[in-house]
């Protein structure tokens, strides 16, 4: 007899911005389970140069890229931060849809969820050498190709946002302004 019960995994990033490595890991999470939930994390924060995109704004590049690949299987919940490293995963559990996995290699967030007895798994590091946030913000704000690095909807909602004049006068100091 086949089991009915659905394996639903859950990642957490900031995705500032969501890059083709995350897609790449949302892909082969869902070959592994029937659905994901993916985390918005830290999104109370915004308009700085670590996190210069909204949560909605978050929301946006990663259902847009989702829906251009043909990805229906996935709740986005936007997650604050709690500041209190040992009520997280209950706060995640208040927030999110019942999940059987969490993806993660964020060794907090893995002592985390071991504690409250969750399978935890690792990712494969996806082209690290271009693909993170860090890099790409990077050169968003140098003025260098940071587009061939997330997927087209993602370049779309940055253009529609004016999310480059963002980065760059979020990075500049006082003493930069005339």
């Amino acid at each position: 007899m086949q089991s009915t019960k659905e394996h639903r995994a859950f990642l957490i990033g900031r995705f500032q911005p969501f890059h083709l490595g995350h897609l790449e890991i949302v892909k082969r999470i869902l070959r592994e389970n029937d659905s994901i939930i993916i985390g918005i994390g830290s999104a109370q924060y915004s308009h700085t140069t670590v996190n210069p995109f909204t949560a909605g704004e978050r929301h946006l590049m990663i259902s847009r890229t989702l829906e251009r690949e043909h990805v229906y299987n996935y709740y986005l919940v936007p997650i604050e931060d709690v500041n209190a490293n040992s009520l997280w995963v209950s706060h995640v559990e208040a927030l999110a849809p019942k999940f059987d996995v969490v993806y993660t290699n964020n060794p907090l967030v893995r002592r985390l969820f071991t504690e409250k007895h969750y399978e935890v798994r690792s990712l494969p590091m996806v082209n690290r050498s271009e693909w993170t946030g860090t890099k790409i913000r990077e050169k968003m704000i140098k003025g260098e190709n940071w587009e061939q690095n997330v997927p087209e909807p993602v370049v779309e909602v940055i253009r529609e946002i004016d999310g480059i004049s963002r980065i760059r006068q979020l990075s500049t100091t006082d003493e930069d302004v005339p």
